[in-house]
């Protein structure tokens, strides 16, 4: 039987017009930021208005493409995956999963977690992703902050879930499913088509995502069917990816940037989201697949890419078409390096949870080493000075003018009108983000106006850190600063008090923290380096100042000084 999927809307119509004009402008950085505008849709599903158009479109095209770390592939077609997305709707229905209901998304790259999201989005229920590296408290606090209904999480993490009441719908995946689960495997007997029941409204809250901030809790994000789905429009521009691309991203599921990469922009381009699970990274294995599979478009995390001119790069010969970097500021060496491996030049790119690219290299521009880019198509970006709120003419805080629409922005922090209020005061969306600028409009990154860092591809908040650490006994004062590593460009340093009776244990106190540490914080978090102080500077008004430790810092590992700190590697 011909598979025909489901026929074009209005809204799929506008949304495509919007798309195409892009794909028209795709070397025209001035046609398409003075031309394109967002599609104005007051309803909108992107799995039953665009990507089941796609599939009828394109039944056979790869959607979704896995290669295991045996280098053994699979793939599911866009007819497949509208198919079985229809199924796990109708299953997730029987177990009385329905619309708002808010459901934890804790899976690895397995073809369950585009069938589960897309399935989501059908059934107008709110998808909560999350990484599997999350602890077990992590998880349970999310749980209760997230008011999930359900978590769907692989059988194996089954111990995760302890603290998660039992009146939460625990979803299995994989062969181990525990009992009083509901095995996902399950849904393969569901009936195999579903019809919505209405309209999905477009201002409908649609995915929530937490993300770390210097306050007490994660910040709570929230998007709507069309902030993220539709808003991805500027993330596949500057992406590059096109129609029957392959486009690989490596990225960990539960960060906005695997939305970003590997699910709504490429099924925006009608291309196929490309996985490669290796259980510990080769830069070799990873070219290898990448050739055999012919890699189109390429996006990775700076850690990635350092590591990545470690070795030979000419064993790929012939190289993805687009490079791109995401995450934090790519240094020039690494760019260099891999232009004259690949004649290609890696662009960077910005953009937050609570937003998609708003600024960007996209292909076919000059690209300036170590600069981010300009604005993307449908971003007013602004540079404002942090103290008075003025436009700066060079540098200052990355802001969006929000007189203008904007349609890849957040709703909100989901239930704190407060600090959305906070996050979009006076007319603009503050990011939080310092950037410079030149007389092109090229934006180059400067820092975080707070103290938030990242550690490979992850943001840090210290507050959190501290807050673990300070749990401990031995601790009554504590800093988290990044440590600049080579490798994964910083990790989080404690320079941590001690209370008086221990002071003259630091062996056995530093094993202490570091054991703590271990067990209270997601493998993400871990604190690296400890080093132990008498006190903490701080402001007269006795706020720490980490920026004069985060400058001592810096100045050790330049000397390449060891002397009194202690690395977590040694105490394992």
């Amino acid at each position: 039987m011909t598979f025909t999927g489901r026929p074009a809307t209005p809204a799929t119509l506008a949304v495509r017009e919007a798309r195409d004009f892009l794909f028209a402008h795709g070397t025209d950085y001035s046609g398409a930021v003075e031309g394109f505008r967002w599609p104005e849709l007051t309803e909108f599903n992107f799995a039953t208005q665009w990507f089941d158009v796609v599939a009828g479109e394109h039944p056979d095209r790869a959607a979704v493409t896995i290669v295991s770390s045996d280098l053994q592939a699979q793939s599911w077609s866009y007819a497949e995956l509208s198919r079985r997305s229809d199924q796990v709707a109708r299953w997730l229905r029987g177990l009385g999963v329905g619309e708002g209901d808010r459901v934890i998304v804790m899976l690895n790259n397995t073809i369950e977690l585009w069938e589960l999201l897309l399935a989501l989005l059908k059934i107008r229920a709110v998808a909560i992703p999350t990484s599997t590296l999350l602890s077990a408290a992590d998880l349970a606090y999310r749980v209760e902050h997230g008011q999930a209904r359900a978590v769907a999480a692989p059988g194996s993490l089954r111990a995760r879930l302890d603290d998660v009441p039992r009146s939460v719908v625990r979803i299995g995946i994989g062969s181990d499913v525990p009992l009083g689960w509901a095995p996902m495997a399950d849904s393969y007997n569901a009936p195999a088509e579903y019809t919505p029941s209405r309209p999905t409204p477009a201002d409908a809250l649609s995915l929530l995502y937490f993300t770390s901030g210097t306050t007490a809790r994660p910040k709570l994000v929230g998007h709507t069917h069309v902030s993220y789905p539709v808003g991805h429009l500027s993330t596949m521009w500057w992406l590059g990816v096109r129609p029957g691309d392959v486009h690989l991203n490596i990225s960990s599921p539960g960060w906005g940037k695997h939305a970003w990469s590997n699910f709504f922009s490429p099924f925006l381009a009608q291309a196929t989201v490309f996985v490669f699970n290796y259980e510990r990274f080769d830069a070799a294995a990873l070219m290898q697949v990448m050739e055999t599979h012919e890699v189109t478009t390429f996006c990775a995390p700076p850690t990635v890419w350092r590591m990545l001119i470690q070795a030979d790069l000419t064993q790929l010969s012939r190289p993805p078409r687009e490079l791109v970097g995401a995450g934090e500021p790519l240094n020039p060496e690494v760019i260099s390096q891999v232009r004259q491996a690949w004649g290609g030049t890696i662009r960077d790119g910005f953009g937050q949870t609570e937003m998609t690219c708003a600024v960007g290299n996209p292909p076919g521009q000059v690209v300036k080493d170590g600069s981010m880019g300009r604005p993307m198509p449908g971003y007013p970006v602004v540079l404002l000075d942090p103290v008075t709120g003025e436009r700066s003419p060079e540098e200052g805080e990355i802001c969006l003018d929000l007189s203008q629409p904007i349609l890849g922005l957040m709703a909100g922090y989901h239930d704190d009108p407060e600090m959305t209020a906070e996050a979009c005061r006076d007319g603009y969306y503050h990011t939080g983000d310092i950037a410079s600028t030149d007389e092109e409009g090229y934006l180059t990154y400067v820092g975080r106006a707070d103290d938030v860092f990242k550690a490979s591809d992850y943001k840090i908040s210290p507050f959190e850190l501290e807050s673990i650490l300070l749990e401990h006994p031995y601790v009554t004062e504590v800093a988290i600063v990044p440590s600049p590593d080579p490798l994964r460009a910083a990790v989080p340093k404690a320079f941590v008090c001690l209370v008086q009776d221990f002071a003259a244990e630091q062996d056995v106190a530093a094993r202490a923290i570091f054991a703590h540490a271990r067990q209270r914080l997601s493998g993400f978090q871990r604190v690296r380096i400890l080093e132990f102080v008498q006190e903490l500077p701080k402001t007269i008004s006795g706020k720490i100042r980490r920026v004069e430790l985060r400058e001592q810092e810096a100045s050790r590992v330049a000397e390449a000084s060891a002397e009194g700190q202690y690395l977590e590697s040694d105490f394992r």
